[in-house]
């Protein structure tokens, strides 16, 4: 009963949620998601310091978002603004960044409903609410400024189903370790040495490229860079989501996890639709991860490769068949079946007890068009965070990260030739590396609301040297529940 009481509250909060923000749309709809935000974040702040009487010892109520021991609830709501200042631009083109002055901004609202079905077995449904307005419609950047508006289709609320999969856990015995509650887990106590099989609609990135340090936008850096290896073009619908399964061989022990999953691609080029012929077109992935200890301090490496498969335009094909027609070259007028392979290798390390770094680098075959992600055919990018510990704010986190995005050279040779991508397209190129530079420090102002001003700065946007450089400047309200 307390489930379903639950269960009723959230649809009927979400429905308040989504009227609100509907009402609002046609004023000043990222000003009251803010709000509603602020609302939430601090009914959430209050609820738990709120005294509650003791439960009974056998059966917790409430303990670190799990109802009971069988039913889990966890909740986020963020809220980013960014504004770009004008920059130098003597030519744009149909998928070219805005030269003028810009603002933009992103709000999601998520929820985690979680069940345990049976021994290590558990299922997770998340709703989520999103909106927003991108600059230049997300095109004109290799490296996109705010993760959360892959989700966005419009500055309408919209409401869909982000997760619902199923993990299971097999055991393989010797000794365990336990497994803290969170987002879409429970908390449980595993053994080192198991099996887990995940299968449903989520995200591909909630069990691969997983680097502590620069994976989540909503907490961490916001560009796309930083997300994952930005050449790796991960199968997903437009909001980055898909249907798949994915299985991994962890052990614990002697610190090795091994993953391999098939997701379902989209039907076109990030388009929403997926394409359901799962052994026809699809995107595979293989992750081998070793942790290991350096100078006393642990740290992680992971190698991951892909192989994409699914009906793709081919650079060369369409430069070939632009010249013969004397004209602009266009992929939708060669799409064909075509394999797209990549290789990303990533490292996150320790240092002290405040410190974590990260280091990516990756290379895709860059031949085919951008099918599911960002327009990066190789990548280097690094970075860390630092806890606030040593100037007397633990809660508080300063981060810095730099990304050198890059391009194959019939990906080059398209561009600079005229042709449109799922996200550039100046007219012309005069190429040049896509540097980023992205900081943020995050706080709480009050309890259980987190606030971070982001700067980010774009060298060569879109990797043309005659565009840019561009600035962001932003904030981030975050709030977990």
């Amino acid at each position: 009963m307390l489930f379903v009481f639950i269960i009723k509250s959230v649809r009927m909060a979400v429905r308040t949620l989504v009227s609100l923000l509907r009402a609002g749309a046609c004023r000043r709809p990222h000003i009251l998601a803010a709000m509603a935000l602020l609302w939430m974040s601090a009914q959430a702040a209050d609820a738990a310091e709120a005294p509650t009487s003791a439960p009974a010892e056998s059966t917790p109520l409430i303990a670190g978002g799990e109802l009971g021991d069988r039913f889990g609830f966890h909740g986020q709501s963020t809220w980013v603004w960014q504004a770009k200042p004008a920059f130098k631009s003597p030519y744009s083109g149909d998928n070219s960044l805005t030269a003028d002055r810009a603002t933009s901004y992103s709000f999601s609202t998520t929820l985690d409903l979680g069940m345990r079905l049976w021994k290590g077995a558990e299922v997770h449904f998340n709703p989520e609410v999103v909106m927003g307005k991108a600059f230049s419609d997300l095109h004109g950047l290799g490296g996109p400024t705010n993760g959360e508006l892959a989700k966005v289709t419009g500055t309408d609320p919209t409401l869909y189903r982000a997760r619902v999969f199923l993990r299971q856990t097999w055991g393989l015995g010797g000794d365990t370790e336990k497994v803290d509650a969170d987002f879409n887990q429970f908390a449980d106590v595993v053994d080192k040495r198991r099996v887990v099989l995940t299968v449903g609609n989520l995200p591909v990135l909630d069990v691969f490229d997983a680097v502590e340090y620069a994976h989540d936008p909503r907490t961490q850096f916001l560009n796309w860079s930083f997300m994952t290896h930005p050449s790796f073009d991960y199968a997903a619908d437009a909001r980055g989501y898909s249907w798949g399964l994915a299985l991994e061989y962890i052990d614990s022990e002697l610190g090795w996890a091994v993953r391999a999953g098939r997701f379902l691609q989209p039907v076109e080029s990030n388009g929403l639709p997926l394409d359901t012929r799962f052994l026809k077109h699809y995107g595979d992935m293989l992750e081998l991860e070793k942790s290991y200890t350096l100078f006393g301090q642990e740290g992680k490496v992971r190698l991951l490769g892909w192989r994409n498969f699914a009906r793709m335009g081919r650079f060369g094909d369409a430069i070939a068949l632009g010249q013969a027609a004397a004209g602009q070259p266009d992929l939708s007028l060669v799409r064909r079946e075509h394999a797209k392979v990549g290789v990303g290798l990533s490292f996150e390390q320790k240092v002290g007890e405040n410190v974590g770094l990260f280091t990516r680098l990756n290379w895709s075959d860059d031949k085919t068009e951008t099918y599911a992600f960002t327009e990066a055919g190789r990548n280097v990018s690094f970075g860390g965070l630092l806890k606030g510990t040593s100037w007397g704010r633990p809660d508080d986190v300063l981060g810095a990260a730099f990304s050198l995005n890059m391009l194959g050279p019939d990906h080059r040779a398209y561009l600079a030739a005229g042709g449109n991508g799922a996200f550039l397209g100046d007219g012309a190129l005069n190429y040049g590396h896509e540097r980023i530079l992205e900081v943020f420090y995050s706080f709480q102002p009050v309890k259980g609301i987190m606030l971070s001003p982001d700067f980010q700065l774009i060298q060569n946007p879109g990797y043309n040297r005659d565009r840019g450089p561009a600035k962001f400047f932003g904030v981030r309200v975050h709030a977990e529940f």
